[in-house]
C-alpha cells in the first residue's frame, strides 16, 4: 500500500484567509503561532496570553473574547477539528490550516494609555557581556604586527620612548658608513603564573653588522654573581630589612655611545618627508654590542654621585653606608634589587633613581630573575617552580614518573658508552637550561655537571641521564631554597673530592659548599683539570678551591661591613689533605702541587682558614662529588635548606 500523500498547504489561500479575517481591536497585538502538538510549549508572549484560541474564518471568529470556549493548550494538535466554515466566512477563498492558532494577550481595560497600547515597541537589545580571553599570536612580520591592534600598540609604545629619549636624529646618509640595519623583535611578557602581563615590541638593531674599531670597541659589561644574590638577601633576611625590586623600563636606551653609529628608521615608522635619511645615534639601542657596557656605565656614574661605592669583589653590587645607615644595590642589566637598614632612606634612594632613569617600583621582592621569592615566617623561599616546568615542557616529559634521586651511585658515564644522537640541539638545549635551575636547586649541581659534560657529543646513555635528572625534576619541583634568620656571621665550608672518577681521563671531580651562618650562599661541582696521582692531592685540589671561594666571601662581606668574627673552617673528610695545609715540609708525593699548598698555607698562617677533618657521614660536600643512596641524599640535601615549598 502506498503511503499517503502528505497534505497539500495552499498559500494563496492562507494570505487570502489573513487578510480577510477582522480581528476586534483588543486581539490586534496577539501572536500568530504554529502547534506542533507538543504540550504545554509556549513562548513568553504566548504564555502571557489568555487561554482563548480560535481560528479565522470559522464561525467562532467574530466572537469576543469572553463567549469563546475554554481550550486548554494541550488539547489544540494538528489533529483537532475545527467546526466546518460556512459559505459566506473567509475561509471559502482559501481555508487557514488547522496547525495555526492565535493566541490573544490578557485585555487590559485600565484608562492609563501606554505605548503598547498605541503599537510602540522597543526592539530588545542584548548586550554581549563576555570578554575575550584569546591572546595575540607573536606575529612573523611587522606588517603583520601592524595590523593587529595589541601589536601595534606595543609597537608605537616603542617608538615613542625611542623619540621622547632622544634616541637619534635623522641625517641624510653619509658617504662611505655603515648603516646598521635593525628589525621588530616581538614578545609575550608573562606574569609568575604563566598569564599574560602584556604586549611587548622592541625595536633591536643588528648588532653582527657592526665592524669593530669603527662603530664600537670595549663590549664587556658585568653582572651580580648569583653567591652575591644569596649574601645579601641572607643579611637582609637576618636582619629583617626591606628589600624591594625594581625595573628599569628601556634601560639600554640610557646609555650614552662613545663612537658614532647610524641605522635604518624603524620598519612601520619610517619618516615621510625624509625616506630616504638615517639615524644617528645619540644614546644606545638594543642590539648594539656595546649596548650592556654603555648602560652600566651610566649607572655606575649615577650611583656614585649619590654615595655609592662599587664592591671591588662584585663590580655589579654598590654599596652606601653613611649616618649609621646601610644600601645594598644588586644589578643584573635592568633588574636591580635594593635594601635597606632603614625605610626612609630606601624611599629616598628610589626617588632619586626614579627621578634619574624611567624606572618603576615593583614593591617587595617576589620574582627577579626567574626566581619567585616568598616571604616566610622563617626568611625567604627562593623557588623556580615555573622555570622547572617549562623545562619539563621543552623536553616533553611534564607527564613522566618521578624519581627519588637524581643520578644512580654506579660508576660515572663514559663519554663513548652507547650509540650517538642523530641530533644534540635538544640534549645541550636542556642541559644548559638545567644549568640556570641550579641556581636554587644545589641538590642538582652534580647530575647536570655530569651531563653537561657531554654537550659536545652527546649519546644515548647521556640522554638517559638527563632524563633521569628530568624525572627528578618532576617529583621535586615545588622545592626550593630556604634563606631562614640567622643570628651567627660564620663562614663554614665543606670540601670533597672523588678521586680518578673519570672512566675515560681518570680525572678527579672536586665540590664544596659554603655556609654563611646557617644558609648555604656558595656550591659548586666541578671536574679538576689535572689527574691527582692520590686521593690525598684530589682532596688537596678541592681544599684549595675551597679556600679561594671562602676567602672570596670574606673579602665581599668585609666590604658589606659584616666581616666574619673568626677564621673561616674548611672540613675535609681526608686526613692527609688536613696534615698538608699546616705541615711546611714539601713531601715527594706533593711537591708538583706547590702553588696550591702555597696559597692554602698562607691563608692558614695568616688566621683566615682552618682546615679541620669531618666524618663521611656529616660530609655535605659529597652530594656534589658522586651518586649517593636516597637515605643519605635526602639527609645532605635537608641540610642544604633544599625544602618544599611552605604552607
Amino acid at each position: 500500500m502506498a503511503p499517503a500523500a502528505p497534505p497539500s498547504f495552499d498559500v494563496s489561500g492562507l494570505l487570502q484567509a489573513l487578510q480577510a479575517a477582522s480581528l476586534p481591536q483588543q486581539h490586534t497585538q496577539g501572536e500568530w503561532f504554529m502547534d506542533t502538538g507538543a504540550s504545554g510549549h509556549m513562548t513568553g508572549d504566548q504564555a502571557s496570553a489568555a487561554p482563548t484560541h480560535f481560528i479565522p474564518g470559522s464561525p467562532d471568529h467574530a466572537a469576543t473574547p469572553q463567549s469563546l470556549p475554554s481550550i486548554p493548550v494541550d488539547t489544540i494538535s494538528p489533529a483537532t477539528q475545527s467546526p466546518k466554515p460556512s459559505a459566506s466566512s473567509p475561509s471559502e477563498a482559501g481555508a487557514l490550516p488547522s496547525v495555526f492558532r492565535y493566541a490573544s494577550p490578557t485585555v487590559t481595560r485600565h484608562h492609563m494609555l501606554t505605548r503598547a497600547k498605541h503599537g510602540i515597541f522597543k526592539p530588545k537589545q542584548i548586550t554581549n557581556l563576555s570578554t575575550s580571553t584569546t591572546i595575540s599570536p607573536i606575529p612573523t612580520s611587522y606588517r603583520a604586527a601592524l595590523k593587529d591592534p595589541n601589536w601595534h600598540h606595543a609597537m608605537l609604545e616603542e617608538y615613542n620612548a625611542l623619540m621622547s629619549n632622544n634616541t637619534w636624529c635623522l641625517v641624510p646618509k653619509p658617504a662611505g658608513v655603515n648603516v646598521v640595519t635593525g628589525k621588530w623583535i616581538f614578545r609575550h611578557k608573562l606574569h609568575p603564573d604563566g598569564s599574560l602581563a602584556r604586549y611587548k615590541a622592541r625595536w633591536v638593531v643588528r648588532g653582527f653588522t657592526q665592524e669593530q674599531g669603527v662603530d664600537y670597541d670595549e663590549t664587556f659589561s658585568p653582572v651580580i654573581k648569583p653567591a652575591t644574590i644569596r649574601v645579601v638577601l641572607s643579611i637582609a633576611t637576618s636582619s629583617s630589612w626591606p628589600i624591594h625590586q625594581l625595573d628599569v623600563k628601556n634601560a639600554f636606551l640610557h646609555g650614552n655611545l662613545a663612537e658614532t653609529v647610524y641605522c635604518v628608521q624603524p620598519s612601520g615608522f619610517t619618516d615621510p618627508t625624509h625616506p630616504n635619511h638615517v639615524c644617528k645615534l645619540n644614546k644606545s639601542l638594543y642590539g648594539l654590542k656595546q649596548a650592556p657596557r654603555t648602560w652600566f656605565l651610566r649607572f655606575n656614574n649615577f650611583l656614585q654621585s649619590l654615595g655609592f661605592k662599587p664592591s671591588r669583589a662584585d663590580t655589579s653590587l654598590f654599596i652606601l653606608h653613611k649616618s649609621g645607615h646601610t644600601a645594598y644595590l644588586l644589578l643584573y642589566v635592568d633588574d636591580i634589587i635594593l635594601t635597606a637598614s632603614s625605610s626612609t632612606l630606601l624611599q629616598q634612594i628610589i626617588a632619586n633613581l626614579c627621578g634619574e632613569f624611567s624606572m618603576t617600583d615593583l614593591g617587595h621582592l617576589q620574582h627577579f630573575l626567574g626566581i619567585h621569592v616568598t616571604k616566610t615566617a622563617q626568611g625567604l623561599f627562593l623557588s623556580q617552580s615555573q622555570y622547572a616546568l617549562e623545562i619539563l615542557q621543552r623536553a616533553g616529559m611534564e607527564h613522566c614518573n618521578p624519581v627519588s634521586t637524581p643520578v644512580d651511585t654506579k660508576s660515572k658515564i663514559s663519554a663513548t658508552g652507547g650509540s650517538p644522537l642523530k641530533n644534540g640541539t635538544d640534549y645541550r638545549s636542556i642541559a644548559g637550561a638545567l644549568q640556570y635551575l641550579t641556581l636554587t636547586r644545589p641538590d642538582l649541581t652534580y647530575a647536570v655537571q655530569q651531563a653537561c659534560l657531554f654537550m659536545h657529543a652527546p649519546r644515548e646513555s647521556h640522554l638517559q641521564l638527563l632524563k633521569r635528572i628530568l624525572r627528578y625534576v618532576k617529583g621535586t619541583m615545588h622545592q626550593g631554597l630556604h634563606l631562614t634568620r640567622s643570628s651567627s656571621s660564620d663562614l663554614v665550608t665543606y670540601s670533597d673530592a672523588d678521586w680518578a672518577g673519570c672512566p675515560d681521563t681518570r680525572r678527579s671531580t672536586s665540590g664544596f659548599c659554603v655556609f654563611f651562618g646557617d644558609n648555604p650562599v656558595s656550591w659548586s661541582s666541578k671536574r679538576q683539570a689535572t689527574v691527582s696521582r692520590s686521593s690525598a692531592e684530589a682532596e688537596y685540589r678541592g681544599v684549595a678551591n675551597a679556600v679561594a671561594e671562602s676567602c672570596w666571601i670574606r673579602q665581599l662581606l668585609l666590604e658589606l661591613h659584616r666581616p666574619p668574627p673568626r677564621a673561616t673552617i674548611v672540613f675535609c673528610d681526608n686526613i692527609s689533605a688536613v696534615y698538608m695545609s699546616t705541615n711546611p715540609i714539601q713531601h715527594q708525593r706533593t711537591k708538583h702541587i706547590e702553588i696550591d699548598l702555597h696559597f692554602v698555607r698562607d691563608k692558614v698562617a695568616l688566621g683566615e682558614i682552618k682546615v679541620l677533618h669531618v666524618p663521611s657521614s656529616l660530609q655535605f660536600a659529597d652530594i656534589f662529588t658522586k651518586g649517593l643512596p636516597y637515605m643519605l641524599f635526602s639527609e645532605f640535601k635537608n641540610s642544604l635548606h633544599v625544602w618544599d615549598r611552605p604552607g
